[in-house]
């Protein structure tokens, strides 16, 4: 079962770079035991930066920054942006953000860009992988977009939107080879990582 990190003389086999609850229940599917810890980024998106771009970047970042704490482990590092028409759209952190993203997504089509890292410093293993979702959004009337805000507070989810949740409602379609990228970390692509960095996996 997932543990929070703590101070230890040996570093874990495996460490989740991320401090989302979303992400350590979806690793925990793959029956591993794992640690978490949260990673120093500053993850301000760069100068014309694409969301794709910034997604992979800040991935690989969070990987490498906790592998630096983690030398001798297998860390993953992810990280999500929602592309509206090549803008990157990230968590709202506040209500009248969360609106005016909805509001932007409403009867659109919005591809969740979700990247994932997984580095080992001991033995120089770096390899990267993302999946993108294709969601279209039906259109949403305002009265809508606040009683589901209201309901889910999804101020934490890049796209104000919990595909796992009530947000599933806000949807017309969605289209994916890796399913659980939508709710942040691609298990497919995850679990192709780590046996390529030597973790044993069924």
């Amino acid at each position: 079962m997932p543990t929070e990190t703590t101070q230890a003389s040996a570093a874990p086999a495996l460490v989740l770079g991320s401090s989302s609850p979303y992400r350590r229940e979806l690793l925990a599917r793959l029956r591993q035991p794992f640690t978490t810890a949260a990673p120093q980024v500053d993850e301000t998106p760069r100068a014309h930066e694409t969301p794709r771009a910034l997604a992979l970047r800040l991935a690989l970042a969070k990987a490498r920054e906790v592998a630096s704490r983690h030398p001798q482990a297998i860390v993953i590092g992810s990280d999500q942006v929602a592309d509206l028409a090549g803008q990157p759209l990230g968590k709202p952190g506040t209500h009248p953000r969360a609106v005016a993203q909805l509001r932007q997504m409403s009867g659109q089509t919005v591809v969740f860009q979700t990247a994932l890292a997984v580095v080992c410093a001991a033995t120089g293993f770096e390899q990267t992988d993302l999946a993108a979702v294709e969601v279209r959004f039906r259109a949403l009337g305002d009265a809508e977009i606040e009683r589901y805000l209201q309901a889910e507070q999804p101020y934490d989810c890049a796209g104000s939107a919990k595909s796992e949740g009530l947000g599933i409602a806000l949807l017309e379609a969605i289209h994916s080879d890796d399913p659980t990228a939508l709710v942040g970390l691609p298990l497919i692509r995850t679990a192709r990582l780590l046996r390529a960095a030597g973790l044993q996996l069924p």
